[in-house]
């Protein structure tokens, strides 16, 4: 009886426990972005931005930047830093990952090469979400942009080559890491109008909240190619 009692204690320990830190990270995440917002994979990105000491304010997520009169361009993720703007999309993948940084598409295969899908090549696709915010943001911020693909997910990458200057394709574990090489190794920007970047990015991530703009931006997506979206 008495372990009886001791194991419905830990249980009940355990439970409260899990649900505290559960509603840390809810409370953690709202400083950035709403607990409904975006994928799970981007959540979870954003928590871990947070918990590794980047700074809330310098993090915008799911982002709808204007590229033309009711076009938008969807980003995941974006960090500020002092070398200038992080640009981040998120893949969720299972299976072997095979791609080319020039080529149009990637390869997924699957049931050990039984099953091959081809998808969009994040890096092109992410080079045109920087085309967007960079025109954007001509004569406010004239600095470097770096691309970041992450893949989440029971996924390998096996054969990821010719990977443009300035991009980097990992692991979501290896973020920090991709963050302190880029900080690392690269000289402090000059943002020109810090609160005229702020504001766009501000406003782009409001976008997000606007049922208008992404019932317009899914609309765009299935008249376009993937390159726009």
């Amino acid at each position: 009886m008495i372990l009886f009692l001791i194991l419905i204690t830990a249980a009940v320990i355990l439970i409260i426990a899990r649900v505290y830190l559960w509603a840390k990270d809810r409370e953690l995440l709202r400083t950035v972005t709403d607990t409904r917002r975006g994928t799970r994979s981007e959540r979870r990105l954003v928590l871990r931005l947070l918990k590794k000491g980047i700074p809330a304010v310098t993090i915008y997520h799911d982002l709808y930047v204007e590229k033309a009169p009711d076009q938008y361009s969807q980003i995941d993720a974006v960090v500020l830093t002092k070398v200038g703007i992080i640009v981040i999309e998120v893949k969720d993948y299972s299976g072997w990952i095979y791609g080319r940084g020039y080529h149009d598409y990637w390869v997924q295969s699957l049931a050990y090469g039984k099953e091959k899908h081809r998808f969009y090549n994040p890096v092109l696709q992410n080079d045109g979400h920087i085309e967007a915010l960079r025109r954007r943001l001509r004569g406010i911020a004239e600095v470097p942009f770096y691309s970041v693909i992450l893949f989440y997910g029971n996924c390998r990458l096996r054969d990821i080559r010719d990977l443009p200057d300035d991009t980097y394709v990992g692991y979501s574990k290896e973020i920090m890491s991709i963050i302190r090489r880029i900080t690392r190794h690269n000289p402090p920007a000059r943002y020109a109008d810090k609160r005229g970047l702020i504001a766009l990015l501000q406003q782009s991530a409001a976008n997000g909240e606007n049922r208008k703009i992404i019932h317009r931006h899914i609309k765009n997506i299935h008249h376009t190619t993937p390159r726009y979206d």
